[in-house]
C-alpha cells in the first residue's frame, strides 16, 4: 500500500486529503471513500488511527481495484501532492556517512584518510520548514549559497511510539518508508562548522511522493537507489551498501530517546554527490532532480532561482 497527501490542482485553496496509489497514475481519495466517520484527511491521521484505521484503508483500496468507477479515483498528474508526512510537529532526523562509497569519496574531498569510517552512527536534524513535496521547486538561494548540492536517501516513517527499541523490535515501530533528498548547501556547512545551517534553508527536503505501508517492502535493506540530474546519473547504489542498516538506527535514535508516529529517518546518501566530483557540481536553477528508489517510486523536484 502507498499512502500519499494531496490537494486538487484545480482547487488550490482545497483542503489537503489522504490518497492511496491505485497504479503509476491513479490515486484513490481515501478521505472521501473512507465507509466511517472521522475519514483521516492525511497519512499522519492514518498513523494515528492504528491497524483498524489501516484496516479500513486497506478495505477500500481493494474496492477500486475491483470497481474504480464506484469510488473517486483521481489522474496523480492533476494532483498537487504534499510532503506524506511529518506536517504535524514531527521530527525530520537524518543519519550522516552511512554508505562506505561516499564516506570514501567525501574523505577524499576533504582531505581526511580515505577509509576512515564512522565507529557510531552520525544524527542531524531539518527543521519542517525545510519540507517541500513531490513537484515542487527547489529554491536555489543564490544569495546565501555557491554550492547546492543534493543527496538521494531512503526514509523510515515511525508508525508506533517507542523508547530503548531493541533491534529485534524496530521494524513493530515502522509505518513505512519514503524517499529523501538532503539537499545541502555545502559552503553554509563549513562555515557554520556543523551540518544543521547548510541542511536546514528552505525548500531543502523533498519528501514523498508517498509512504510505502512496510507490509510492500520484503527487505529495506536491500533497494536499489539512483538520483539523475536532467537525466545524467549521479548516484547509484543498494541500500545494502549502508554501514548501520535500519534496526539499527531506529535502535540507537531511540536509545533514551522518545521516537513519535509520524518521525522521520532519513538513512544516509550513496556516493556520486555534487561536491566529491572532479570537478565538483552543484546544483543549479533550471535543473531537474529526480530520485528513485525500488519499490517506492520516484521524487521529481526542479531548482528554481
Amino acid at each position: 500500500m502507498k499512502f500519499l497527501n494531496f490537494i486538487h490542482a484545480t482547487a488550490p485553496g482545497s483542503a489537503p486529503r489522504l490518497g492511496a496509489m491505485l497504479g503509476t497514475q491513479t490515486v484513490l481519495d481515501l478521505t472521501s471513500a473512507w465507509p466511517e466517520g472521522n475519514a483521516p484527511d492525511s497519512v499522519d491521521a492514518l498513523i494515528a488511527g492504528g491497524e483498524a484505521a489501516l484496516a479500513l484503508a486497506a478495505e477500500q483500496i481493494g474496492l477500486a481495484k475491483k470497481q474504480p468507477l464506484k469510488l473517486p479515483v483521481l489522474n496523480f498528474a492533476e494532483l498537487v501532492i504534499l510532503p506524506p508526512v511529518a506536517l504535524q510537529g514531527r521530527n525530520i532526523f537524518n543519519v550522516g556517512r552511512n554508505y562506505r562509497e561516499h564516506i570514501i569519496e567525501g574523505n577524499i574531498a576533504n582531505g581526511r584518510p580515505a577509509n576512515a569510517f564512522p565507529q557510531a552512527i552520525e544524527f542531524f536534524t531539518k527543521p519542517r520548514t525545510a519540507l517541500i513535496g513531490h513537484r515542487a521547486a527547489i529554491p536555489r538561494h543564490a544569495n546565501l549559497t555557491q554550492a547546492l548540492d543534493y543527496e538521494a536517501e531512503l526514509a523510515i516513517v515511525i508508525g508506533k511510539q517507542g523508547v530503548d527499541i531493541a533491534p529485534e523490535q524496530a521494524v513493530q515501530h515502522v509505518f513505512g518508508y519514503t524517499i529523501l533528498n538532503d539537499v545541502t548547501a555545502r559552503d553554509l556547512q563549513r562555515l557554520h562548522g556543523q551540518w544543521f545551517k547548510g541542511k536546514s534553508l528552505d525548500g531543502s527536503c523533498p519528501l514523498g511522493p508517498c509512504v510505502v505501508h512496510t507490509s510492500a517492502i520484503a527487505n529495506p535493506n536491500s533497494l536499489q537507489i539512483e538520483l539523475d540530474v536532467d537525466g545524467e546519473l549521479r548516484q547509484s547504489d543498494n541500500t545494502a551498501s549502508m554501514l548501520f542498516d535500519i534496526a539499527a538506527i531506529v535502535a540507537e535514535l531511540s536509545k533514551g530517546m522518545t521516537l513519535l508516529p509520524g518521525d522521520v529517518i532519513a538513512t544516509g546518501t550513496p556516493k556520486g554527490v555534487g561536491f566529491a566530483l572532479q570537478p565538483p557540481r552543484c546544483l543549479e536553477a533550471g535543473q531537474t532532480v529526480r530520485v528513485r528508489i525500488e519499490g517506492i517510486g520516484e521524487l521529481v523536484n526542479t531548482v528554481t532561482h
